[in-house]
């Protein structure tokens, strides 16, 4: 299992609201290593928040509350920018993912996701969170 800074992907996140058996699992497996950091990126919370159902707003403010949330920087967005140029047209990654990878590139850390498609960048570690 990844120890240090975590970064857990948006689509993670989502399936444990859905109560995905396997994200429950996963998530309580990282609350329970103490060196583990929960981490989610900007985009990743705001794609959370943006979509919210009426009636979810609690549960989903606690479950992110277990983690903390790198700001975007102007380092960030540059390296970012580069990320989106390089691999947009051969891997799809969209601007999120790309900002997602440049805050692990430039913070460290290790991502967790289903989709690492998303993420063909050699320089930063990302991991499948399940099968």
């Amino acid at each position: 299992m990844t120890t240090g800074r975590v970064y857990v992907d948006a689509d993670v996140i989502i399936w444990h609201l859905r109560d995905h058996p396997e994200a429950h699992r996963l998530l309580d497996q990282l609350v329970e290593q103490p060196d583990v950091e929960l981490w989610t990126g900007a985009m990743q919370r705001a794609e959370i928040v943006f979509y919210m159902l009426p009636g979810e707003e609690a549960r989903t403010l606690r479950l992110l509350s277990l983690f903390r949330t790198h700001p975007v920087t102007e380092e960030i967005v540059d390296v970012a920018g580069a990320y989106f140029r390089r691999w947009r047209r051969s891997h799809g990654i969209g601007e999120n993912d790309a900002i997602l990878a440049a805050t692990v590139a430039v913070a460290g850390g290790t991502i967790l996701t289903l989709n690492t498609r998303d993420y063909p960048m050699t320089d930063i570690a990302v991991e499948r969170a399940w099968e």
